[in-house]
């Protein structure tokens, strides 16, 4: 067993005594949003341009959206870039860089076995080298036409970004950086907590009122970071699987009223698939929306789903328009059925879109 990992057993018995616990008592701030629920521009106006670039960042602010969000990883030296991935051959042109065809390797992340170039392998000069490119040409053709118009940038850029816009547009645009694969960068001397942490302290971010969010799909990571700092933090969900860091526990055990009470004793939020709210019926049509909303919030969470995306490839078949997989559905439905079912945010790949839906 990895080190920080918990059992089910264990994980199982702390959600019954946290079953039998009222919610914990929270003395929130007010939010330094001016709006609800917040739209959250998944890696930039990802839709648009190619995702976790500068660009992308600059559009969704433009569009309205009130945080952007930054995935982080580590490089060799060990300063925090922002890639979806550590592997990074689908998002850069680092394929067509000979001077750096000796580096791709095979690694195992996550108990996934994967092949090709990872940041931890490089210096950040080296990955300032590289340009950026769409990962998702099929889908957003369009976006491929900003192929290597820009560097990979660093956490600290992002902020500087939000920072500035916030000055220029007069209101507050927040970051929500997520820590991709923790244990995994622990396991190599490269972690990540200390790190983030580190990096919001000496922007002054580091408080429950600051304008950020600290996201994660592991526990561990959560908990660790819970213990250095006061930023609100999210326990990320998808609709299958589980943590990485928790054997055999899935994310479906920890979204029960009991599970979510246990996640409210180190985190603020849950940042569950949408699905998780409005599950796809039989039909292809949205469901009535599922308890979790209700179930957070009486453990004391805010729920922010993930992530609406305007594609027919990303929308349920009553939704679709068409046949073509890139064309754009119904997705106006799909926001206003999540806020309808009382959401205190969303992720979108098109945060325009988000903001005209909450009108």
């Amino acid at each position: 067993m990895r080190a920080g990992m918990l059992t089910r057993r264990a994980f199982a018995a702390l959600t019954a005594a946290a079953a039998a616990l009222p919610a914990p008592a929270r003395s929130r701030p007010s939010s330094p949003f001016r709006r609800t629920p917040l739209i959250i521009a998944h890696r930039g106006a990802s839709g648009e341009r190619p995702e976790h670039t500068l660009m992308a960042y600059r559009l969704a602010i433009a569009e309205g959206c009130d945080v952007i969000e930054p995935d982080l990883v580590p490089t060799r030296d060990g300063h925090l870039v922002v890639r979806h991935e550590p592997e990074i051959g689908g998002t850069t042109d680092i394929a067509s860089r000979p001077e750096f065809a000796g580096r791709r390797s095979r690694k195992l992340i996550d108990g996934e076995s994967l092949e090709g170039w990872f940041s931890e392998d490089f210096t950040l000069a080296e990955l300032k080298s590289l340009r950026a490119r769409e990962r998702l040409p099929q889908l957003r053709p369009g976006n491929a036409k900003y192929d290597g118009l820009e560097p990979i940038p660093t956490f600290q850029e992002v902020v500087d970004l939000a920072k500035a816009e916030s000055r220029r547009t007069g209101r507050t645009i927040g970051t929500y950086p997520e820590m991709k694969h923790p244990t995994y960068f622990a396991s190599i001397g490269l972690p990540l907590e200390g790190r983030l942490h580190a990096a919001l302290k000496a922007n002054g971010l580091d408080s429950a009122a600051a304008p950020v969010f600290v996201q994660c799909f592991e526990v561990g990571a959560l908990k660790t970071f819970r213990r250095l700092s006061r930023a609100p933090l999210i326990q990320l969900m998808d609709a299958e699987a589980g943590p990485a860091d928790l054997a055999q526990l899935s994310y479906r055990e920890m979204s029960s009223p009991a599970g979510l009470r246990q996640v409210a004793t180190y985190a603020d939020g849950i940042g569950p698939d949408w699905k998780m709210v409005l599950p796809i019926a039989e039909d292809g049509t949205l469901a009535p929306a599922a308890p979790l909303v209700a179930d957070a919030h009486a453990a004391g969470l805010m729920v922010h789903p993930w992530t609406v995306r305007a594609e027919n490839a990303f929308l349920p078949p009553a939704l679709r328009r068409g046949d073509q997989p890139a064309a754009h559905g119904d997705v106006e439905t799909l926001y206003h059925a999540l806020y309808a079912a009382g959401v205190d945010g969303l992720f979108s790949d098109f945060p325009g879109l988000a903001v005209a839906a909450r009108g």
